[in-house]
């Protein structure tokens, strides 16, 4: 686990965006997803490359987003240099798909592919993940979110809807490590969707407009997410709704790793407003700030 992250041939990423909604073919009343699991070359900084492990190319991998009650099939090619398999992290799965290596399925080997099935339930925030060696593998970027969208409108639809997967990483002398809470393995890279400030996205957002940010925790690492200019609402944790009368009004929630929080807030005030983690040193990137876990939403008239 403290061996840098590797891969033979090992290609420059061909896309820059994590995260982005995946294609699907029908198959009879099944949507059928393809997914490889490959090592690649991915910026998280316009200067700072990693070699990450990943589905698709991209870091996070391509999100699957479907709704509540369809059939889905994913096909998981693996691709990298050990066996690996994909855990459907929150939803409602049979205990056959749940990709627990040696428990649930055999551990897909490099070169082998394997055919997840099984209909999507609960609506809410979810996301997948490789559950062999985890703490390597997981780190090294092999993960995704998965949205189950409910088969009722929502009233009222946010008018901006984003997903915001937020990880670590290590680089030291041009390799790239699993980054740990152990000592010699704390990151010194923090990214949200696989980029590190000031390669986040600008979330872009009217004024007046009803905004639903999912927050992904999916490192190894606590992060207390602060939002500058107005308040939000906790209105789902780990993908389940959380009742009107129940719901917290805040300005920073604390996301653990493997925590999932739907916060929504009315963009009131112009300009432009700052998210980022109030552990300060994560808003660095290798000890320099500003960097890491900082993004801006930008409110306009």
């Amino acid at each position: 686990m403290m061996q840098p992250i590797s891969g033979e041939n090992v290609q420059e990423a061909t896309e820059t965006t994590g995260g982005q909604p995946l294609t699907y073919r029908m198959d009879g009343d099944v949507k059928v997803f393809d997914l490889t699991a490959k090592p690649i070359i991915w910026p998280i900084t316009k200067d700072v490359s990693v070699t990450a492990w990943t589905y698709n190319g991209t870091v996070p991998g391509p999100m699957i987003r479907v709704t509540e009650g369809e059939k889905v099939r994913i096909i998981l090619k693996n691709e990298l240099p050990e066996p690996t398999t994909i855990h459907w992290h929150g939803i409602a799965v049979p205990n056959a798909m749940d990709g627990i290596p040696d428990v649930t399925q055999k551990p897909i080997q490099p070169g082998e592919s394997f055919t997840y099935e099984f209909i999507a339930k609960p609506a809410g925030t979810y996301m997948y993940h490789s559950h062999y060696e985890g703490d390597v593998q997981v780190s090294a970027g092999l993960y995704a979110p998965f949205i189950i969208d409910p088969k009722e409108p929502e009233a009222p639809k946010p008018d901006v809807d984003v997903d915001l997967m937020i990880s670590e990483w290590l680089v030291k002398n041009g390799n790239t490590f699993a980054a740990m809470p152990m000592a010699g393995m704390e990151p010194n890279y923090f990214t949200i969707n696989g980029k590190s400030f000031p390669e986040t996205e600008t979330i872009n957002v009217k004024k007046g407009q009803l905004v639903r940010l999912r927050l992904t925790g999916i490192g190894q690492f606590v992060h207390p997410i602060h939002l500058h200019g107005v308040p939000f609402k906790i209105v789902a944790t780990d993908g389940h709704p959380v009742p009107e009368a129940a719901q917290l009004t805040k300005d920073t929630v604390l996301v653990s790793p493997g925590e999932r929080y739907d916060i929504e807030f009315v963009a009131t005030e112009t300009g432009q407003w700052m998210l980022h983690c109030h552990i300060l040193h994560h808003t660095t990137n290798d000890n320099v700030e500003p960097g890491g876990l900082m993004l801006m939403i930008n409110v306009t008239d």
